[in-house]
């Protein structure tokens, strides 16, 4: 595992961080200790969080979130401009305030307690940001960049009285600005930021966005508190003339090559070198055009993977004969995504290889800063927390992080599958589709280099949806090297499929139900689970927290989730799903479903057990089983295998299902009603129903929970009800309800039923499930 590209390896401890920023300020000239700034951070204080992380009271006043905000396209030499800024609200309409009377630490949002406003925006408002600066003496002879990592939504910004370049419109892309014309020669210099931001009044993406009050309150659903303003670092950088601006790269495994493509300015009679290596050993070179790909070789490639998430090590120049004008560091992974027939099955492919994607919805809010994380070990935690419970993947949802987050995703190996966010839900005009598809390409091209990120989703749940086959074509077109998701949740909220992309996905709550892939698509589970638990004393706001299923107690929770993921592995994968994204990493505000609570205090469920059950379902799709197969149209009869219970015998009496001892000396009427004929599926052929020995054309079926045997109407339901499908036991077969995936047939106190693993019935009782649940395959009573 390669070492962290940023220019401030090395200082990432929280005092020594602190101690060599502000040195580092300070020789800069940029901040002294007293005078007008160091006033203005004394007086600036927090305001309470609803609750508090384990970073809340961690973060600096004068340097948050310190570490260099571009791990991909590094430079030695910065000025981080987060901290204090002085800041205003004026009417949306109105020109720059004459007094700029608020503080607010940047970069959190407004709506924030970290920030030290903690206040409703709306669209009536517009936000002022001012602060001064001097550029380093050393920097002079150089361009100055000022870069923004996101601000939401449209930011102007002055430098010294003069508008830097154009106006910004997006909340999820990085922006920048030469603003060496506009500097004051060795002087004071200011910077005047505005931002208007219409949250879902308007029609730009805003994703889960909404505005309503900043303080804890009832109801909100599945939409959160809006984020408005500056909420990414900003930051300074000096840049010769002559300077990379993006740098592509395409793992290509065919040929064991890079392929690059260093982009520019002012690079008119330079070329770009490009350096692979590995521990100070270069691995590959190859030298080409600015502007134009071209590839380096990486002979033997280590591949990246979520069990070995290998960086190499990236230097890309600029070069003009034998003088490099700039030189800028990254990193990058081998790898590759695909869908292809595996056993006659599309799956989703890693590597070449079909490996079942586990993963969590991850909202990426707090509750102290909202849509900004409080530090970078904050947000590390939530990806580090996936690893920790065994997933493999990550679908950031309906937001796009900071750069620091894919690299931390990259660095940890997780997979992720990652949302444009949407616009609100009503239809877009033709403006709002131009501003979106534009502002969707640049999330791409800056995060196209990041090996974790595997598949782009266009549109969730019918959310602004429109074209979705033209849009899935065009990102196929923009970036071929990853999968495309037309839309999440095709079967869900008058959603329309576009028919195309690499995969079909459904969202099923509680599920995990059926997604069945196509010729061409694999299937995935795009959401499910939302299993709720409220913690006491963690809760944004207590009593008002809902989920898709309330779990009774702690183990009850633990119980239900790993039932969903023995399922999926028993019974979705084998039959064609290729992923699965549970509801959700963490508490969002009302939202209880999450796996960790929203103040990220409490792991809900045991650690330990969910990684097991992931670690299965992967390997399980590594080094797939043989399939179960009963024997067809013959008689047999079903024994209990739960020990002290194995003499007695699946029985139908007075048309329900029971199970009873039967023997030798059984009279004839039992011996039969304890044989049953194994058929082809009546709903589906490569799954099973069993017909009664002496009732011909009688069924074992289920209906209300309750297993009965009957004739049925023929309908598709009574087939449906039928059908069982036949999974491994430990000492016999399990029998799943083939329109209930993961619910199975069991015996409960002589009854039969069908039961739920960490169900809330009483025939749920997880003692003995997993005994109850599985059957042995006898030969007839009554042949």
């Amino acid at each position: 595992m390669r070492s962290s590209p940023s220019p401030w390896t090395g200082r990432r401890r929280h005092g020594l961080v602190a101690l060599l920023t502000t040195c580092a300020l300070l020789c800069a000239g940029l901040f002294t200790t007293t005078g007008v700034a160091g006033a203005r951070e004394a007086a600036w204080t927090p305001k309470p969080s609803p609750m508090t992380t384990p970073w809340t009271n961690q973060v600096p006043v004068d340097n948050p979130l310190p570490e260099y905000p571009r791990p991909q396209l590094t430079r030695s030499d910065w000025v981080n401009l987060n901290g204090v800024w002085d800041f205003a609200v004026t009417a949306a309409d109105a020109g720059q305030p004459g007094s700029f009377p608020d503080q607010i630490r940047v970069p959190f949002v407004a709506e924030s307690a970290l920030s030290g406003i903690q206040r409703k925006i709306t669209q009536n408002d517009k936000l002022w940001y001012k602060r001064t600066f001097t550029v380093p003496s050393a920097w002079n002879g150089r361009r100055v960049q000022l870069n923004f990592g996101a601000s939401d939504w449209r930011t102007t910004v002055w430098v010294n009285g003069q508008q830097a370049g154009a106006v910004h419109s997006g909340g999820y892309d990085a922006f920048t600005y030469d603003i060496t014309p506009l500097l004051n020669g060795g002087g004071t210099n200011t910077i005047v930021v505005s931002v208007w931001d219409p949250s879902e009044t308007g029609s730009q993406a805003v994703g889960k966005q909404r505005i309503r009050d900043v303080a804890p309150h009832p109801g909100g659903g599945i939409f959160y508190t809006a984020a408005s303003g500056i909420w990414q670092t900003v930051w300074l950088e000096p840049t010769a003339p002559a300077h990379i601006t993006r740098l592509d790269m395409v793992p290509n495994l065919t040929n064991n090559s890079l392929k690059v493509t260093v982009r520019g300015a002012g690079t008119s009679g330079h070329s770009a070198r490009v350096t692979v290596s590995t521990g100070g050993t270069t691995v590959g070179s190859a030298t080409g055009p600015v502007g134009g790909e071209f590839s380096v070789p990486i002979p033997n490639p280590r591949l990246w993977s979520p069990e070995d998430p290998f960086l190499y090590d990236v230097r890309a120049e600029l070069v003009s004969g034998t003088a490099v004008a700039d030189s800028v560091g990254s990193y990058t992974g081998m790898r590759s995504v695909s869908v292809a027939k595996v056993d006659g099955v599309m799956r989703t492919l890693l590597n070449g290889r079909f490996v079942f994607q586990t993963g969590t919805l991850d909202q990426g809010y707090w509750p102290d800063g909202i849509y900004t994380a409080p530090s970078d070990a904050a947000l590390k935690y939530d990806l580090q927390k996936h690893k920790d419970l065994g997933f493999n993947m990550v679908r950031k949802h309906i937001k796009v992080e900071p750069q620091r987050w894919f690299y931390w995703a990259d660095r940890l190996g997780l997979l992720v599958w990652q949302d444009m966010p949407s616009m609100d839900l009503r239809t877009p005009d033709a403006a709002a589709r131009v501003q979106w598809e534009a502002e969707y390409d640049r999330i791409i091209d800056q995060h196209r280099s990041s090996p974790s990120v595997v598949m782009w989703v266009n549109q969730n749940e019918g959310w602004g949806q429109y074209d979705q086959a033209r849009i899935a074509d065009e990102v196929k077109a923009y970036d071929s090297s990853r999968l495309v998701n037309n839309m999440s949740g095709v079967n869900c909220c008058g959603s329309v499929d576009g028919g195309n992309g690499d995969v079909i996905d459904n969202h099923i709550y509680v599920g995990p139900g059926v997604t069945t892939p196509t010729a061409t698509r694999a299937a995935v589970l795009g959401e499910f689970g939302g299993l709720g638990f409220k913690v006491p004393g963690h809760e944004w706001y207590p009593g008002g927290g809902f989920s898709y299923e309330d779990q009774p107690s702690i183990a009850a929770l633990n119980n239900r989730f790993v039932g969903l993921i023995d399922s999926i592995r028993e019974l979705q994968m084998p039959a064609g799903l290729s992923a699965s994204v549970y509801t959700e990493i963490t508490d969002v505000e009302n939202e209880a479903n999450g796996l960790l609570t929203y103040d990220r205090q409490v792991v809900k469920v045991d650690q330990a057990r969910v990684k097991a059950a992931n670690q299965a379902l992967i390997e399980a799709s590594r080094n797939p089983a043989p399939p179960v197969t009963l024997p067809v149209n013959q008689y047999k009869s079903l024994r209990v295998t739960t020990p002290g219970h194995t003499n007695k015998y699946l029985r139908h009496k007075d048309g329900s299902a029971f199970t009873e001892v039967v023997d030798a000396n059984s009279t004839s009427l039992l011996k039969n009603d304890a044989t049953w004929k194994i058929v082809p599926g009546l709903a589906d052929t490569r799954c099973y129903s069993f017909e009664s020995r002496n009732f011909p054309g009688q069924y074992l079926r289920h209906r209300d929970f309750r297993v009965h045997k009957e004739g049925g109407d023929g309908s598709a339901l009574f087939k449906a009800d039928a059908t069982w499908c036949a999974v491994r036991g430990s000492g016999g077969v399990r029998l799943s309800a083939y329109n209930f995936p993961g619910q199975y047939l069991r015996h409960y106190q002589s009854e039969l039923w069908l039961a739920t693993p960490g169900g809330s019935h009483a025939w749920d009782n997880p003692n003995t499930f997993a005994e109850d649940t599985t059957w042995s395959v006898e030969n007839p009573w009554a042949p």
